[in-house]
C-alpha cells in the first residue's frame, strides 16, 4: 500500500510540476513577446520622430549603424517598395518591399506590423513599419527564440531543474506516503474501537469491530463444538477415521490409533494404515459414493468396518470411517449356533431312545417281560428331557434375568447342608464320600438359584471323581465376604481345557460323559447363577488330583 501511495503522489507531484513549468514557460514567454514588440515600437516611433523632426533620414540612420545602439535590423523603404537602406545588407541587392505586410499596412493605414517564423533557426522575427512625412517607410525588425529555442537553449539547466524537481517530488512522495500509512499500520485490528485514525476510517472501523464480535462469538462456537467433538471421540471406544477425497488421513480418535497403531496423522494415506484387501476395498468404494460394511480381524478381535461418504454440496468431500468391537457379539452368535447344535444333539439323543422302544411296543416286537424295561427307558430318557429343558429355561431365565423372585438374606452354611444332605444317596452310589466344612455365614439372594449352584457344583463333583474320592463342602467368611468352596478328588481337568469348562454342553471327556449322564450346562448354570447375584467363580484343578471351585458373593450390604 505504501509503494502505491508513493507512486500516485510522486506521479502527481510530478505531472503537476511540469505542467507548471510548461505553463509558466509559455505566459513568460507570451508576456516577453508583447514586451518586445512595444519595445520595438517604441524604438521605431522614436526613430520616426526624430526623422520628421528635420534629421537627414540616411545620415541619421547611418550614425545609429556607426553607434550600434541597437541590435534592431533597420530598414528604410521608399514609397515604391525600393529599399533605400539596410544595417544588414546592401539595398541594391533586396528585393521590392512594398508587398510585405507590414510596410504595406504601413504605407496605406501608417503603421504596420508582423512576425515570422524561422523553423530552421527555431526563431521568430518582429517585423514594425511605420510611414514618415515624405511617404518613405521605416522599419525595424527584431528577432528572439522561440519557446523551443529557449528550450534548446536552455536543455542543461532545464535538465538539472527537472532532475532537481524530480527528486523533490520523490522526497517529498515518500515522506508523504509514509506519514499517511503510517496511522494505518498502528492499528490494532483486534480493538479497532480504541484506534485513533483518520475520520473517513471510522466506517471501516466499526465494521471491522463487528465483524471481530462476530469471528469471536463463531470462534467459541466452533471451539465448544471442537471440545464436544473431542470429548466424545476421545471416550469412544469404537475407532473413527476422517478421509479426504484423496484418501488422506484428516483425523483418527485414539481409539483408532491404537487398534491400527498410527503414530502421524498428517499427511498420511489412509490405505497405509492398513493393506489388508477388505479395507482397501471398503475406502475406495466410501470414496466412490457407496455405503460399505465387512469385518475385519486386527490382533485376534473382530471389528465391524463401517465406510460411508462425506458429501459436501453435492459433491463427494471424503469418507468417515467406523471400527466397531463386535468380538463379544460374533461370539454370542457363534456360541449360540454351537447352542442350538447341542440342543438338537442332546434332544435327538433321548427322543431317539424313546421313538425306538415306543415303536418296539408299538408292533409288538418287544416281548411282554421286556415291555416294562423298555418303559423304564422311555421314561428315564423323558426324565433326561425334562431335565434338559429345564436348564435351559434356568439359563434363558439367568440371561435374561427375569427369575422371577425376590433377593433375600440366606444362611449359605445351611443351604449347603442342606444340598449335601440331598445328594449322599448319588454319593453312595458313587462310592464317594461327602463331607462338610460349614462356617456360619449370610448371603444377599435367590434361594432356588443359590441351591442351583450349590447342587451343580456338588453333583459335579460326585459325577466326576473316581470310586473311594471324597468331596468337600466349605463356607466362611474371608474378609468380609461370603465363601463357598467345593473341592473334590476327582479326575481332574486339563490345563488347557479349564477356560471352557464354564461354557454351554462343554465336556471334557465326552465318553465318560455320556456314561455318567447329565444335560453339560450344571457348570454354565453356576456361572450364569454367580453372575447374578454378582458373585466371582475361580477354577483350581490338576489332572489326576482333583478340582476346586471356589465361589466368592459380595458383601451383604453390597450385593
Amino acid at each position: 500500500m505504501t509503494k502505491r501511495i508513493f507512486r500516485s503522489i510522486f506521479l502527481v507531484a510530478l505531472v503537476v510540476l511540469l505542467l507548471s513549468v510548461a505553463l509558466l514557460s509559455v505566459v513568460f514567454y507570451n508576456d516577453y513577446a508583447v514586451q518586445y514588440r512595444s519595445e520595438l515600437k517604441s524604438e521605431a516611433l522614436s526613430m520616426a520622430h526624430a526623422i520628421n523632426g528635420g534629421l537627414a533620414e540616411e545620415e541619421y540612420l547611418r550614425s545609429l549603424e556607426q553607434d550600434k545602439i541597437s541590435p534592431i535590423r533597420i530598414t528604410w523603404i521608399g514609397a515604391d517598395g525600393t529599399v533605400r537602406y539596410d544595417n544588414e545588407a546592401a539595398p541594391a541587392q533586396m528585393e521590392n518591399h512594398a508587398a510585405r505586410t507590414e510596410v504595406a499596412d504601413a504605407l496605406r493605414y501608417g503603421a504596420g506590423e508582423s512576425e515570422r517564423y524561422s523553423a530552421t533557426l527555431s526563431q521568430k522575427t518582429f517585423y514594425y513599419a511605420c510611414r514618415l512625412q515624405d511617404g518613405t517607410v521605416l522599419r525595424l525588425a527584431g528577432t528572439r527564440d522561440s519557446v523551443l529555442g529557449i528550450l534548446l537553449r536552455m536543455l542543461r539547466p532545464a535538465v538539472a531543474a527537472v532532475l532537481v524537481a524530480i527528486a523533490l517530488a520523490w522526497l517529498l512522495s515518500y515522506r508523504l506516503s509514509k506519514r499517511i500509512v503510517r496511522p494505518l499500520n498502528a492499528l490494532d485490528l483486534e480493538h479497532p474501537e480504541q484506534a485513533e485514525a483518520y475520520d473517513e476510517l471510522s466506517p471501516l472501523l466499526e465494521k471491522i469491530s463487528a465483524q471481530n464480535r462476530q469471528i469471536a462469538a463463531q470462534m467459541d462456537e466452533l471451539r465448544r463444538r471442537q471440545t464436544e467433538f473431542t470429548a466424545i471421540t476421545e471416550h469412544m471406544n469404537e475407532g473413527l477415521l476422517i478421509v479426504d477425497a484423496r484418501t488422506n488421513l484428516l483425523f483418527c480418535n485414539p481409539s483408532a490409533r491404537r487398534l491400527l497403531q498410527i503414530e502421524n496423522v498428517e499427511k498420511q494415506s489412509v490405505l497405509a494404515v492398513n493393506r489388508s484387501e477388505d479395507f482397501r476395498e471398503a475406502v475406495q468404494r466410501a470414496l466412490s459414493g457407496e455405503h460399505d460394511l465387512r469385518t475385519l480381524t486386527l490382533d485376534g478381535r473382530i471389528y465391524q468396518l463401517m465406510a460411508n461418504p462425506a458429501m459436501e454440496d453435492g459433491r463427494l468431500a471424503g469418507a468417515v470411517l467406523v471400527l466397531l468391537d463386535v468380538t463379544e457379539r460374533e461370539n454370542r452368535e457363534q456360541l449360540r449356533r454351537e447352542f442350538t447344535a447341542n440342543v438338537s444333539h442332546e434332544l435327538r439323543t433321548p427322543l431317539t431312545s424313546i421313538s425306538g422302544f415306543a415303536e418296539l411296543i408299538r408292533d409288538g416286537i418287544a416281548k411282554p417281560q421286556d415291555v416294562q424295561h423298555f418303559a423304564g427307558n422311555i421314561y428315564t430318557e423323558a426324565q433326561r428331557l425334562i431335565a434338559l429343558v429345564g436348564d435351559i429355561i434356568r439359563l434363558s431365565q439367568l440371561d435374561e434375568g427375569s427369575v422371577g423372585s425376590e433377593k433375600t438374606d440366606l444362611r449359605l452354611d445351611g443351604m449347603a447342608a442342606s444340598v449335601v444332605s440331598r445328594l449322599q444317596d448319588a454319593a453312595a452310589q458313587h462310592d464317594v464320600t461327602l463331607r462338610t466344612e460349614l462356617k456360619p455365614c449370610r448371603v444377599h439372594g435367590i434361594a432356588q438359584i443359590v441351591d442351583e449352584l450349590i447342587y451343580n457344583l456338588c453333583d459335579n463333583a460326585i459325577k466326576y471323581n473316581r470310586k473311594g474320592g471324597s468331596v468337600t463342602v466349605s463356607t466362611a467368611e474371608e474378609n468380609g465376604q461370603p465363601v463357598l468352596r467345593v473341592a473334590d478328588t476327582g479326575i481332574g481337568i486339563p490345563a488347557a481345557e479349564q477356560d471352557r469348562v464354564f461354557e454351554r454342553f462343554y465336556r471334557v471327556d465326552k465318553s465318560h460323559s455320556r456314561a455318567i449322564g447329565g444335560t453339560g450346562l450344571g457348570l454354565s448354570i453356576v456361572k450364569h447363577a454367580a453372575a447374578y447375584h454378582h458373585a466371582r467363580v475361580a477354577l483350581e484343578s490338576t489332572l489326576g488330583t482333583g478340582t476346586t471351585v471356589t465361589v466368592t458373593f459380595p458383601r451383604p450390604g453390597e450385593a
